[in-house]
């Protein structure tokens, strides 16, 4: 049950991406499968691993092992994502056929088994531990429990306004991971960032979720979109500011003085591109929300080059 042509795009997928057109045929539908051909999802799973591995490395120091631990992450991010959009789309494959916007998915459109899609899950998650096993004991441990709010978020839509909080919970997971891994140890500054970084999860899904509120409100599923109806932006600011407040407090906790304004800096800029898609936002226009839900990946790239910065003084 394998798509041999060029056929089967999905209909959010970014446009002339490299599955589509470079991808072998048979593997087309499975790396469609693990959102291969909407790379946003992985860059939003890593963004959080690179916030806590570098604040790591501003606050105790630059390692050899560092480097193997910045790839590490990025491998790890693209097959735990396709892992877990695996297992959504195993869990939500008949809300997927009622939404237009999902209804081009590999399993609701039939090119995919469940049973093909469950051993494809197994071979991502299998990679992905021979990746794992490699980091400290610690870091191993918050990896497997990781698995956990991974597997609770597909059912989340079924019995809460609030799924996005299960999805910050499993996104943001690796900033507690990648700061273990570096230091050997937790503490406070990777719980800020990782409460930081839920808080800014809430943000972008919201926006991500404006999409379908309409599909989720016939369906019957829960979304903060159909929560916070046609006034989501005072919700939206303060998601926005409680991100600036908790990461700051991180960086703030994490270093001295000095370096401590540098990644302050990070994050104003990080917090002007929210107010950017603030000011932007329709949520009467799904074009215009996936477009800056999309967006979300400079947000998040903005305060790397200022933790760096911050490692180096």
């Amino acid at each position: 049950m394998t798509d041999t042509s060029d056929q089967g795009q999905v209909a959010d997928a970014v446009k002339g991406n490299w599955v589509d057109t470079h991808a072998p045929a048979p593997m087309r539908p499975y790396l469609r499968l693990s959102r291969a051909d909407r790379p946003i999802g992985t860059w939003l799973l890593l963004i959080p691993c690179w916030w806590g591995l570098s604040l790591a490395v501003a606050a105790t120091g630059f390692r050899p092992v560092t480097i193997w631990l910045a790839l590490a992450c990025a491998a790890g991010a693209f097959l735990m994502r396709g892992a877990g959009c695996t297992w959504n789309d195993v869990t939500d494959r008949d809300i997927d056929a009622s939404v237009a916007r999902t209804r081009s998915r590999p399993i609701p459109s039939g090119r995919v088994s469940v049973r093909q899609a469950l051993r494809w899950m197994g071979v991502q998650v299998g990679m992905s531990a021979l990746i794992l096993f490699t980091f400290p004991p610690i870091a191993i441990g918050l990896g497997i429990l990781a698995l956990v709010p991974v597997a609770i978020y597909p059912f989340a839509k079924r019995f809460t306004w609030w799924p996005q909080i299960f999805l910050g919970l499993a996104f943001n997971w690796g900033a507690l991971l990648a700061w273990a891994a570096q230091t050997g140890a937790l503490g406070w500054p990777p719980v800020l960032l990782y409460l930081g970084g839920i808080a800014w999860t809430l943000f972008y899904d919201t926006i991500y979720a404006y999409q379908d509120v309409e599909d989720d409100a016939l369906i019957g599923v829960g979304s903060t979109a159909r929560r916070f109806g046609r006034e989501p932006q005072p919700w939206l600011r303060g998601f926005a500011a409680a991100t600036a407040i908790l990461m700051g407090s991180a960086v703030l906790v994490a270093l001295p003085l000095l370096p401590a304004l540098v990644g302050l800096a990070g994050l104003g800029a990080m917090g002007w591109h929210m107010g950017w898609q603030l000011a932007r936002l329709d949520i009467d226009d799904p074009a215009r929300c996936l477009a800056l839900f999309r967006s979300n990946r400079t947000t998040g790239l903005i305060p790397l080059p200022f933790f760096a910065a911050a490692a180096l003084l």
